[in-house]
């Protein structure tokens, strides 16, 4: 769906949010015992009420948000400094503080986990440290993560934010700023809304001229900075997995096709975006980041069956060297393919044994 211009989404679309959830507010009453009332209804465990209560929610905070940066526009002379340093940093510290909050609500409603490991050591408290530790300040990283299941993207940049202290400068597919309050943050901070190369045999976006602008924002990163890159190019379903080997094959790459094939978790990833990152910033090292308990999320009717979640979602990173990182365009291909293998491999290791048989 084309995205409306910005005028659109900032004088309709954004007061429109605001005025919904004050009106999903007055009303939780009547909504609240509609949805038990029609409990008996609907199987499984107060499904309809939590769904209805956390729509309410996100409302809630897209509209909390988008007021609160209205202010910050006010206070920056009507736009005038709102890309300053100082605006920007305001701009993160609201950031972290809003996921924060989503995700102590959404965690008790659904009643999720977030582990984070940086090693194989069996102690929890330990592996979360190593992780900690991968994102040590001083160095600017490169971000690399696996796309898969709902709201990945939001769980990694609240880890950068209120984890390890990392600002991040995000790389989201274009889609995402139908989202106002995060079509308003995102394009305070360094962050490129791209429309992806597509998953079929014809290219639908992507290119140098994407590649152009991952290399400027990856540009001039500081010791604090990280730039979040999903290589795979959307979420990882078994439709888009199929399309991405297909195109593979249809390009004479059959060696890498058969690759790609033997990878039951993750797509081919696409190597342009991180190979203008790495260009940009040349003292960057590397973090690369798997996951485990969304892999079974890939519909709606997926996400409405496992409610409430009850579920634990373990991030595994690693980091590479900048010296350990091939320099040549096709060698560091060939390297991140092999990463990709390795996250394919721990993912097999470690995911639910419902998500571990091939993605078809």
């Amino acid at each position: 769906m084309k995205l409306p211009p910005v005028w659109v989404r900032r004088v309709i679309i954004a007061p429109l949010v605001i005025v919904i959830s004050l009106v999903m507010v007055v009303t939780i009453p009547l909504w609240l015992l509609g949805a038990i009332g029609l409990t008996s209804l609907v199987p499984g465990r107060f499904r309809l009420p939590r769904v209805l209560w956390l729509v309410t929610v996100y409302l809630l905070w897209d509209a909390a948000l988008l007021v609160v940066m209205f202010a910050l526009w006010v206070a920056s002379g009507f736009g005038w400094r709102i890309k300053s340093p100082a605006f920007r940093r305001a701009h993160y510290r609201l950031g972290a503080r809003g996921l924060e909050i989503l995700f102590q609500i959404f965690g008790t409603v659904l009643r999720l986990t977030i582990a984070r490991r940086g090693s194989d050591d069996p102690d929890p408290d330990a592996a979360a440290a190593a992780f900690d530790a991968l994102f040590s300040p001083g160095t600017p990283l490169v971000v690399a993560s696996r796309h898969a299941g709902p709201g990945d993207s939001f769980i990694i940049v609240n880890t950068l934010l209120n984890d390890v202290d990392r600002m991040p400068r995000i790389v989201l597919k274009y889609t995402m700023q139908w989202d106002p309050a995060v079509d308003v943050l995102l394009n305070r901070i360094p962050t490129r809304f791209i429309v992806p190369s597509g998953f079929g045999k014809k290219h639908a976006g992507g290119g140098h001229s994407v590649e152009d602008s991952l290399r400027d924002l990856a540009s001039g990163m500081g010791p604090e900075d990280a730039f979040v890159i999903f290589p795979e190019g959307g979420n990882m379903t078994s439709t888009r997995r199929r399309s991405r080997i297909e195109r593979l094959r249809a390009s004479g790459r059959d060696a890498l096709a058969d690759r790609a094939e033997a990878m039951i978790h993750v797509m081919a990833p696409q190597p342009g975006g991180m190979h203008a990152a790495l260009a940009a910033s040349v003292d960057a090292d590397v973090v690369f980041i798997a996951h485990t308990g969304l892999d079974r999320l890939v519909t709606m009717a997926d996400i409405w069956r496992e409610l409430p979640m009850d579920k634990g979602i373990t991030m595994r990173a690693w980091r590479v060297a900048r010296a350990d990182i091939p320099e040549d365009r096709d060698a560091q291909a060939e390297w991140l393919f092999g990463w990709f293998e390795r996250i394919d491999a721990w993912i097999t290791e470690h995911a639910e044994p419902e998500a571990a048989s091939p993605a078809g």
